[in-house]
């Protein structure tokens, strides 16, 4: 048996939940937080047959996108001294996926 965590966008976890569900796999959804953005994210915790992981692994990828998003910058300074705060491009979404070995599972 394996237990996957799967860190997903909040924009994404519907869909991902839908998948997973209509697939025969049960999921537990928490609330989570990214450290870098600060956003929202739902972290899901699967476990599994270890022949599923490939297949629980390839639905959440099917289902969750990276995207494009601009963020402040740390305020820089020009010649004249004046503060100017550029925004950055940085790509967020998908999934961080962690698998880990289970000795005991029980539904109860």
């Amino acid at each position: 048996m394996k237990l996957i965590f799967a860190i997903v966008n909040n924009d994404d976890a519907h869909a991902v939940a839908t998948e997973l569900t209509r697939s025969g796999f049960s999921a537990t959804k928490l609330a989570s937080t990214g450290g870098f953005l600060m956003a929202g994210n739902t972290t899901f915790m699967i476990c599994c047959e270890t022949a599923s992981v490939d297949t629980v692994i390839g639905l959440i990828a099917q289902n969750s996108r990276k995207r494009k998003q601009y963020v402040p910058n740390a305020a820089s300074y020009t010649a004249d001294e004046a503060p100017v705060s550029y925004p950055v491009e940085v790509s967020v979404g998908g999934a961080t996926v962690f698998v880990t070995d289970i000795e005991r599972f029980e539904k109860l």
